[in-house]
């Protein structure tokens, strides 16, 4: 029976199927050889997407986008999960939900013209700088510097675990501004042609193969002032704002592969023998599904509330953390007992529940842990 809680209608399921045609003709058959070469085509990609309108979903019509709303989001999310690869779904969601959304919220027209235009035709690669050594969770404790120098910033310091890093055009960038804390923290858009930036190690992950997460290093690039994003020592609030956004998609990304995941069981469980008859009607497994089918039903409309609270402009902080931290942790279980039901075929490359089962190991990681998800929500409800 339909849900009546998203308003889903003809328009919706137009982009619907734009993305669902794309994913199917262009991504989902290159799902095994993009793993195995580490890598994909990703500007080839992004510019077909791009020619799709596919990148600007939420972002203004001024602009190129599309300047619609949420729920668009997430038809895009859903048919994207399609590709069944953990990889080139990262890689397009920094592009267009995690690094770009606070350049539309607070980036002058001339900051938008120059870096927003690209991204939304699919022309430019952008990449969210937050994470350090020795500040993941702990935004506020970041130190890579920048230092004013007449008209311009110098910036010094590394990041880690960026994805898109290697072939981004320019990064949304977390920078020390001023003093140590929340109030000394600003975002600036770097550009990778910069001199003094480097690329380090592509770190070797358990997952996502076919994007690189990288270490990146600043030695004394010099951007001008006016690549600033937003008020210096103000940017705190908008990284916190933007990882709404960012843990949203990753709680969508979850729920989508969940789906996609029991879909694949229940048919493969209808054609593999044990013991006489299908693997599928033994009673353990029956129960097995019946309980995950519903527990994927109940995230599903945990995360769509987090969905409508953030499209009506409400501070979704709540709604959104526990729908990741929800997600994020049922997504083990139900990828674990995937895996399983495949038995040894569920430990061999050429099967997909295979590659799911190590890429979904980021959700309760990436765009804040489980952990600080808890702290989150404890703080919200007076705990």
């Amino acid at each position: 029976m339909p849900l009546s809680f998203p308003p889903w209608n003809d328009e919706h399921e137009m982009l619907r199927k734009t993305v669902r045609d794309f994913t199917e003709s262009r991504l989902t058959p290159h799902r095994y050889e993009w793993d195995k070469a580490r890598s994909f085509p990703v500007r080839e990609v992004f510019k077909e997407m791009g020619e799709l309108g596919l990148l600007g979903i939420r972002f203004p019509e001024e602009y190129g986008g599309l300047g619609l709303d949420w729920w668009y989001t997430t038809a895009y999310v859903e048919e994207l999960c399609k590709s069944l690869n953990g990889g080139v779904i990262m890689s397009t969601l920094v592009q267009t939900d995690m690094a770009t959304p606070v350049v539309a919220e607070i980036g002058t027209p001339e900051q938008c013209e120059e870096f927003l235009v690209p991204v939304i035709k699919g022309e430019y690669i952008a990449a969210l700088g937050i994470t350090e050594p020795g500040a993941g969770s702990d935004v506020a404790n970041i130190t890579t510097t920048a230092t004013k120098d007449g008209s311009d910033y110098i910036i010094n310091g590394a990041k880690t675990y960026i994805t898109n890093a290697s072939v981004a055009d320019f990064i949304v960038l977390a920078v020390r501004t001023g003093d140590e804390g929340h109030f000394g923290i600003s975002l600036v858009l770097f550009p990778t042609n910069t001199p003094g930036f480097s690329v380090g190690r592509k770190l070797d992950k358990l997952g996502t193969h076919s994007i690189d997460s990288s270490e990146i290093h600043f030695d004394n690039c010099r951007i001008p002032q006016r690549y600033l994003l937003g008020q210096e020592n103000a940017a705190f609030i908008h990284i916190m704002k933007n990882f709404q956004g960012e843990r949203l998609v990753a709680a969508l990304m979850g729920t989508a592969g969940m789906e996609i995941q029991l879909a694949d069981c229940i048919e493969y469980g209808k054609t593999r023998q044990a013991f006489g008859r299908p693997i599928g009607k033994f009673q353990v497994w029956k129960h097995k599904f019946a309980e995950h089918l519903t527990s994927t039903a109940a995230a599903k409309l945990l995360t769509y509330r987090a969905v409508d609270a953030l499209n009506n402009l409400d501070d979704a902080t709540l709604y959104v953390s526990q729908a990741k931290l929800h997600v994020a942790d049922l997504a083990q279980k139900v990828a674990y007992d995937c895996l399983q039901f495949h038995g040894g075929y569920g430990y061999v490359e050429e099967y997909d529940i295979c590659r799911a089962y190590r890429d979904v190991r980021l959700l309760p990681i990436g765009g804040g842990t489980s952990e600080v998800m808890k702290e989150i929500i404890a703080k919200w409800s007076g705990l």
